[in-house]
């Protein structure tokens, strides 16, 4: 497909409503306001275009940056053009978008997540602490060992951070503490110390989910399914 009939399927599939609800997650125009559902039904027809998702994303228009997320080829996203990217935004879920779905699929998504967790950009300082989720619920190669520091600065500077850092930090405690048993400890026990964390949700229903509930549940359903031990849905990376 052409970027111009990519941006005319869009127009046609935006509703004021999604709009309205993007609007009140911190989304800005310019935006169409497509449902989640419908960029999946567009994803599955485009499959992978890098160029075309380069376009989409430069675009600077909202659902086309989403979709643009979905069909690039993270091999051929260049560190630089993914850190130029990221300091344009401003809006949550684009900067969980594109770290989720392609940063975290390079070869120097390790090195940005240890810089970014130490930048005073409140979303480069996100982007750096969802990586850090990532890597602790789907890299299995990485020892337990290494995610203690991290839950020793998450512990020590979490209430002070920024607003979406702070929710971030506080989803990568969460995703430590999904890992295995004895992270499951050691998460459990900083949280214990945090206590509540606050975050500005904006004009939305969304909750920070409290981290000492949230981990004991999920960790007893996948002991449940997987049984005891370290996550077996954890893949080592070659």
């Amino acid at each position: 497909m052409k970027v111009e009939e990519v941006m005319a399927t869009l127009a046609a599939m935006g509703t004021a409503q999604n709009r309205k609800i993007y609007a009140n997650h911190g989304a800005s125009e310019p935006m169409f306001g497509v449902s989640f559902a419908n960029l999946k039904v567009l994803k599955k027809k485009i499959k992978q275009d890098h160029d075309l998702g380069v376009q989409l994303w430069e675009s600077g228009n909202v659902d086309a940056m989403s979709l643009a997320t979905m069909i690039l080829d993270p091999s051929r996203l260049d560190e630089e053009t993914a850190m130029r990217w990221l300091q344009g935004l401003n809006y949550y879920l684009l900067v969980d978008l594109l770290v989720g779905s392609v940063i975290s699929r390079t070869s120097y998504a390790m090195a940005k997540m240890k810089e970014w967790t130490q930048a005073e950009d409140e979303y480069i300082g996100a982007a750096g602490w969802h990586l850090l989720s990532y890597f602790a619920q789907n890299d299995a190669s990485i020892p337990d060992a290494f995610f203690e520091p991290y839950i020793e600065r998450i512990e020590a500077g979490i209430h002070a951070a920024k607003n979406r850092t702070r929710h971030s930090m506080n989803g990568a405690l969460l995703g430590i503490g999904l890992r295995s048993d004895g992270m499951e400890i050691k998460a459990t026990a900083a949280a214990l110390r945090i206590g509540k964390v606050v975050v500005d949700h904006g004009k939305t229903g969304c909750k920070t989910p409290d981290a000492v509930p949230y981990i004991k549940k999920a960790r007893a359903h996948r002991r449940k399914h997987v049984g005891n031990g370290r996550n077996r849905s954890l893949r080592k990376k070659s």
